[in-house]
């Protein structure tokens, strides 16, 4: 184990309560203990995390066991779980960021000058998307169209770059290309982080590289908010998926968390009374759906799920049409919700 890793654990375990908080919300503390119903973060008291102890070795601060299935880590595990995280590198990033530490720099790397913040950075995400253009038009608005979601061009959370550069593993130089630029925004609107979803040169589907998708600043506990949130809301993972949901039924309110480890954990607004998860029909995706159907249900919000016929709402849109999926949406849609919706 590094250096580095090992004063994250430290610092993490020093505010073991405050990473149980945030990653494991349906919990409570108990004594010296965070108590949870498992790593999925359902209610129960079978997972347990030690808030107190040392910062290492036997009875430290911050290991947890699940007492029902014999499983045991520590917090960096924790956050792994909750946010489907798989790059280690990624995932000491992420708890930097909670903890609010700077991300490192080596002893021998040259001083950077002060013009532009880094890339990777909130701020550099700001820039992108601010030097990108709306979709109308451009090759975004062809990619969108080739999905069945000409709507999408109406959405002020998208945008369009034409020379969006991007590096696969192992390249040493990045290339320009055309891109799909999505805002990912906080609670209070303000931007945390940009999506990129890099098209073929004529858009008409993704560019055909490795890495077709990739995000820039932090994503955690942030969305796309695709349209205005209302008392009810529709979260969902794919950009594309969610865009297909409003263009079979235009009222919904839609949010794209981006990824199944990220819908689990997307903090919800204030006056939602009732909230649609829109599942992608995999194991991530129902895990997911779980993950916020607790954190929600804790919070006094009603839950339904939406569920695809096919693998997702924009196969079932391609495959059959708006008004299929319309009339699909329609029977999932509580009673109550149905005639501002419907029409």
């Amino acid at each position: 184990m590094s250096l580095e890793t090992e004063e994250i654990l430290r610092d993490l375990s020093q505010n073991a309560e405050s990473v149980c908080r945030h990653y494991l919300p349906a919990g409570r503390r108990e004594g010296s203990y965070w108590m949870v119903g498992d790593l999925q973060n359902n209610p129960g008291r079978s997972l347990f995390v030690r808030l107190t102890g040392p910062t290492s070795g036997a009875g430290a601060a911050g290991k947890f066991t699940d007492s029902a299935t014999g499983e045991h880590g520590d917090l960096l595990d924790i956050i792994r779980e909750r946010t489907g995280i798989t790059r280690f590198p990624d995932l000491l990033a992420e708890a930097r960021a909670h903890l609010g530490r700077p991300q490192p720099v080596l002893p021998d790397a040259p001083v950077p000058k002060k013009a532009k913040a880094p890339g990777g950075t909130t701020a550099a995400a700001a820039r992108l998307f601010a030097a990108s253009v709306p979709v109308a038009g451009t090759l975004a608005d062809t990619y969108l169209r080739s999905r069945g979601i000409p709507c999408g061009a109406k959405s002020h959370a998208l945008r369009f770059h034409p020379k969006c550069w991007h590096r696969d593993e192992g390249q040493t130089k990045p290339v320009p290309r055309p891109a799909l630029i999505a805002a990912v925004t906080d609670g209070a609107g303000a931007l945390q982080s940009v999506h990129r979803t890099w098209l073929a040169p004529d858009g008409q589907g993704k560019a055909r590289v490795e890495t077709q998708r990739r995000a820039m600043g932090h994503l955690l506990g942030n969305a796309v908010r695709l349209t205005p949130q209302d008392d009810i809301l529709v979260v969902g993972e794919g950009i594309e998926t969610m865009l297909s949901l409003v263009e079979a039924m235009p009222g919904l309110p839609v949010w794209a968390a981006l990824s199944s480890g990220h819908l689990g954990a997307v903090l919800l607004p204030e006056g939602v009374q009732r909230l649609y998860i829109a599942i992608d029909r995999d194991p991530a995706g129902q895990r997911a759906a779980e993950r916020l159907s607790a954190r929600a249900t804790e919070a006094g919000i009603v839950i339904r799920v939406l569920e695809p016929r096919l693998g997702d709402f924009n196969d079932d849109l391609r495959a059959n049409g708006k008004e299929a999926l319309r009339q699909h949406l329609a029977g999932q849609i509580g009673s109550e919700d149905r005639h501002r919706l419907l029409g």
